[in-house]
């Protein structure tokens, strides 16, 4: 039997019922091109923004990228809920700030500051949110100094007027007096007053600790291992927040322990 295609009476009928189908691909493989054409465009545009992004974030000259996932967002949110009390659309709202004096303050200052996004976001965020006392902050080992600039800014969104006090040995390793000044002027005040003032060495000599044991620390950040934190709580006023991290030293008598976000343990001292 021949084909029903060969079959020209068939043709004839069937020639419609052709053209309308060839009418119909052709402009769903239109639209189709059409569609490539544009979701093309749009992953070169993500493409672009995405290398951007990288320059900005990337983990080049610091302890680890800046572009956090959501998952990690989240668990921050949660964790420094827990450590402070409060709900969470203020700890997001707080997160997000810092985060963006984070980025701020690294693309501005010399040097970075150390450790992970959780680890700087939750201190900048959790530290305000526990009501410091006064605002004489003392951080011990400062690095660069950026998370002192950026941690002054954050207590003065809270409406504390905060003064710093930073023991470093400022030798070079990696820390230089002249790029601490530069970078804690990033926080606001001219670091040559008192609202910013460096004590050279260490925190373990006694020459400096009663250098800076003229005055009661609303907030003490301890960085690094190897400090002792009864010399630390002497320095505490009543209620300050103190801040070490994980792995340190034992806590002593008057610390009363927060919890942990991130890197980092947070301690309320005794009241008085």
């Amino acid at each position: 039997m021949p084909s029903l295609l060969s079959n020209r009476l068939a043709k004839r009928v069937l020639k419609p019922a052709f053209a309308l189908v060839e009418q119909r691909l052709e402009r769903a493989t239109t639209a189709l091109q059409s569609d490539l054409d544009a979701l093309h465009h749009e992953v070169a545009d993500l493409r672009r923004q995405s290398y951007g992004l990288g320059l900005l974030l990337d983990r080049a000259g610091r302890d680890g990228d800046r572009m956090p996932t959501a998952t990690q967002v989240d668990a921050l949110v949660r964790e420094v809920g827990a450590v402070t009390g409060e709900r969470g659309e203020r700890v997001r709202h707080d997160i997000t700030v810092a985060y963006r004096h984070l980025v701020a303050l690294e693309a501005l200052g010399a040097g970075g500051l150390g450790g992970s996004v959780s680890d700087v976001c939750g201190r900048l965020a959790a530290v305000p949110l526990l009501a410091p006392p006064n605002g004489e902050v003392l951080e011990i080992g400062t690095r660069h100094g950026l998370f002192a600039a950026a941690l002054r800014r954050m207590l003065q969104r809270g409406g504390l007027d905060a003064r710093l006090t930073v023991v470093d040995p400022l030798d070079g390793a990696p820390a230089r007096e002249d790029v601490v000044r530069g970078n804690l002027a990033l926080g606001g005040g001219r670091p040559a007053d008192d609202a910013a003032r460096l004590v050279r060495g260490s925190f373990a000599e006694a020459c400096v600790r009663d250098a800076v044991a003229d005055r009661r620390y609303g907030v003490i950040v301890v960085d690094g291992d190897g400090h002792d934190l009864a010399a630390v709580r002497e320095l505490a006023a009543p209620g300050a927040v103190v801040v070490t991290a994980v792995g340190g030293p034992p806590r002593p008598a008057g610390l009363t322990g927060l919890g942990r976000v991130a890197d980092s343990v947070y301690c309320r001292a005794a009241e008085a």
